[in-house]
């Protein structure tokens, strides 16, 4: 481990112990983190996709486990697996928290791979949407067909693609991290291959997808009103 990572660390216990809200903590510790991946506790960490996305919540979690047992369980879950925060933060607070060049990067994560597969949720919705329409309720091939129409190719084509490019073994099985960084090939991929409108336009569609999830995902946690 670096000396950043362990200073990060150190630093994280030593705020939460003073009494520091342990959110801020957290972005504090980010802010100090050096590793773009690392191998810890039988497990590979990846934090940052092909040297430009971060994955910040990865890397939350990953701190979050030397703090066991000091951070409220439900603000913790809520935060690693609903990605709500225990405080509100503005955009500017967060950004200067954990530094502007990671802020940066977690754009490119939000937007390259995040956005990305919500766009291909959002195309394979409508057309499961049009077949329903003409009374086809098979769901085969509907994937291959999102990505046809987004990329101009099949999935499984793609991938092939990308992993010929990236120098990587011909798998039956694709990785969390894999895909990830398969995510973002395929995002800068249709910025190359697309019109600026056409992108716009899906961009468009797949953050009103995300908003809509978003939504739900907020109902189903937020508690009921007490009884009266």
């Amino acid at each position: 481990m670096s000396t950043r990572d362990t200073q990060a660390i150190q630093g994280l216990k030593s705020a939460i112990a003073a009494g520091k809200n342990w959110y801020v903590a957290l972005l504090e510790a980010i802010r100090l983190w050096g590793s773009s991946e690392e191998d810890y506790d039988g497990r590979h960490y990846r934090y940052l996709v092909d040297n430009e996305a971060f994955d910040w919540l990865v890397l939350a979690g990953r701190l979050c486990e030397e703090v066991d047992g000091l951070i409220p369980e439900k603000e913790l879950i809520n935060l690693l697996f609903f990605d709500r925060p225990p405080i509100e933060l503005s955009r500017e607070e967060f950004r200067n928290l954990i530094s502007a060049p990671k802020y940066k990067a977690y754009l490119n994560f939000l937007y390259g791979i995040l956005v990305e597969k919500f766009l291909v949720l959002a195309i394979t919705e409508e057309i499961r949407k049009k077949k329903r329409v003409l009374g086809l309720n098979s769901d085969n091939g509907v994937v291959d067909e999102a990505y046809q129409l987004i990329y101009g190719d099949t999935q499984l084509a793609l991938l092939k693609e990308f992993r010929r490019e990236r120098h990587h073994p011909q798998l039956k099985s694709i990785s969390l991290s894999e895909l990830n960084e398969f995510t973002y090939w395929l995002f800068k991929y249709r910025i190359k291959v697309r019109d600026k409108s056409r992108v716009a336009s899906d961009t468009k569609k797949a953050l009103i997808k995300l908003h809509e999830v978003l939504r739900l995902k907020a109902k189903s946690v937020r508690p009921s009103a007490p009884e009266g």
